[in-house]
C-alpha cells in the first residue's frame, strides 16, 4: 500500500523546484544580512573609535529588534500575504546597507541595526507561509532542507563578501554599497512578473485555499478554529513548546559557534587557527545533516524521534569532549560529528512545526516559534561568555549538550501531541 506522502505529487518537479530554490535564495539574503555587522567591527573601532561594548549592543539591538518583529511579522504575513512583506524586508536590507556606508559614527551603525532586525524579522514566516502554500507535500521535507542549507551559506557568505571587498578596493564604505546593490537585485527579482528571471509567480501564494489549511487542521487541537480571535493561538500549549525546543536549541548552536575556539584552546591546547577550522566543519556538516534529515521527513512519521535520536547523539558526542580526555584530535572530530546530528534534526523540527500551526496561522505560528531563535542568541551568548570568564571551558559543551537535551523534550512534547493526526495530503 503506497502511503499519501510517497504518493505521486501532482504539482510538477520543475516548480517546487523552482519555489525551493527562490526561497533558498532570499533565506540566504537574509543570514547573510545577520552578519552586515560583526566581519568589520575591528573596522569599526579603527573609524570611530568604539568599543567591543559598544559594538556588542548593536547586535543586542538588532536580536532585540528581530524577536519582537519577528512574532508581529507573522501576524502581517496571514492578513497580506508572503511577498509584500518580502519586499519591504529587503527594502530595509538596502536602507541598512546605506546607513552603514553612509555612517559618520555609533548613530549611523545603530540605525543600521535597527533596520537589519526589522528586515531579518519576516523571513521565517514569509519562507515558510510559501513553502507551505506552493510545494507539494511530499516534497516539503526537502524544501526544508534547503531553506536550512541556504541560510548556513548565506551566513558563510557574509564575511568573505564583506572583508574580501574592502581587502580588494581599501574601502568599507563601497563594501556596504555591494550590500545595497545585492539587496536591490533581489528586490528587482521578487519585483519582477514576466521574463526568465521573474520570481515573483513562484512565490505569489497559490490560488485556492493554501496547503497547510489541511495539514494545520488535521493537527491543530479543537480549541483552534479559524473563526476565533487571530490571538486564540498563544494559548496553544504546542505553540510554546515549539518556542521553547528553539530557544534551548539556538542557545547550544550558540555556545557551540561563538565560544568552541577558546574553550578548546584552555581545555586541549589548540591553536585559535584548527579550533576555528572546527566551527567549519560543524557548520559543513551541519549541512550534510539536513540533506539527510530531509530524505528522512518523508520517510519516518514520529518526527520527534528523529529529533531524540539526532539531538542526544549530538549531546553525547559534546559531554565527551567535555571530559577532556578525548584527546586533542578526537575532540575536533566529535564536535563537526555534533553538527551532522544538530542538521539532521533540522527539516523534522520544521515539518513538526508545520503539523502543528492551527489552520489559517502559518505566518502566526512560525513568527512567534522562530523569534524564540532570537531571544535564544541574544540570551545565551552572555551567559556562556560568562563561564567562559570564570574558567569553565568545559562547561560551553556541557551546557550544550543540556540545552539540546531540553529542547528534544520539548520536541517529543510536541510530538505526543500530533501523532495522532492522520497523514498529510499529497
Amino acid at each position: 500500500m503506497t502511503s499519501a506522502l510517497a504518493a505521486v505529487p501532482t504539482v510538477p518537479w520543475r516548480d517546487d523546484a523552482r519555489t525551493i530554490g527562490l526561497v533558498g535564495l532570499v533565506h540566504a539574503t537574509s543570514h547573510a544580512f545577520q552578519l552586515a555587522l560583526p566581519p568589520l567591527f575591528p573596522t569599526f573601532i579603527d573609524a570611530f573609535g568604539l568599543s567591543y561594548s559598544q559594538l556588542g549592543l548593536l547586535m543586542t539591538v538588532f536580536f532585540v529588534v528581530s524577536a519582537v518583529g519577528q512574532a508581529l511579522a507573522g501576524f502581517l504575513v496571514d492578513r497580506v500575504g508572503a511577498l509584500p512583506v518580502l519586499k519591504a524586508a529587503l527594502g530595509c536590507f538596502v536602507l541598512a546597507s546605506l546607513a552603514v556606508a553612509g555612517a559618520q559614527g555609533y548613530g549611523g551603525l545603530l540605525l543600521a541595526a535597527v533596520l537589519l532586525g526589522l528586515g531579518n524579522a519576516p523571513f521565517h514566516p514569509i519562507d515558510f507561509t510559501i513553502l507551505n502554500q506552493r510545494v507539494s507535500a511530499p516534497r516539503l521535507g526537502h524544501a526544508y532542507s534547503a531553506h536550512g542549507i541556504s541560510g548556513n551559506l548565506g551566513w558563510a557568505a557574509a564575511p568573505v563578501f564583506l572583508v574580501g571587498v574592502t581587502a580588494l578596493v581599501g574601502d568599507w564604505q563601497l563594501a556596504y554599497l555591494g550590500a545595497a546593490a545585492w539587496g536591490l537585485l533581489m528586490l528587482s527579482l521578487v519585483w519582477r512578473e514576466g521574463g526568465v528571471l521573474a520570481a515573483r509567480p513562484a512565490l505569489q501564494a497559490a490560488s485556492g485555499p493554501p496547503a497547510d489549511s489541511g495539514a494545520g487542521a488535521a493537527a491543530a487541537p479543537p480549541t483552534a478554529r479559524p473563526s476565533e480571535h487571530p490571538l486564540a493561538f498563544l494559548k496553544l500549549p504546542v505553540l510554546w513548546l515549539c518556542f521553547a525546543f528553539f530557544f534551548f536549541a539556538t542557545a547550544a548552536l550558540a555556545a557551540v559557534q561563538s565560544f568552541t575556539g577558546p574553550a578548546l584552546q584552555r581545555m586541549y591546547g589548540l591553536p585559535l587557527t584548527a579550533s576555528a577550522s572546527v566551527l567549519t566543519g560543524f557548520m559543513l556538516a551541519g549541512a550534510l545533516g539536513m540533506v539527510a534529515g530531509g530524505f528522512l521527513t518523508s520517510r519516518v512519521r514520529r518526527l520527534e524521534l528523529t529529533i531524540a535520536v539526532a539531538m542526544s547523539a549530538s549531546a553525547a558526542l559534546l559531554l565527551a569532549v567535555a571530559t577532556g580526555a578525548v584527546g586533542a584530535g578526537m575532540a575536533m572530530l566529535l564536535i563537526v560529528a555534533a553538527g551532522f546530528g544538530s542538521g539532521v534534526a533540522g527539516p523534522s523540527r520544521d515539518m513538526l512545526i508545520r503539523r502543528a500551526a492551527p489552520p489559517g496561522a502559518t505566518g502566526r505560528v512560525y513568527g512567534t516559534v522562530y523569534s524564540g531563535l532570537d531571544v535564544g542568541l541574544a540570551v545565551a551568548a552572555p551567559v556562556f561568555g560568562w563561564l567562559l570568564d570564570q574558567g569553565r571551558p568545559e562547561a560551553i559543551f556541557v551546557g550544550a549538550a543540556l540545552a539540546w537535551l531540553v529542547a528534544l523534550a520539548a520536541a517529543a512534547r510536541v510530538g505526543s501531541r500530533v501523532s495522532t493526526a492522520p497523514p498529510e495530503p499529497a
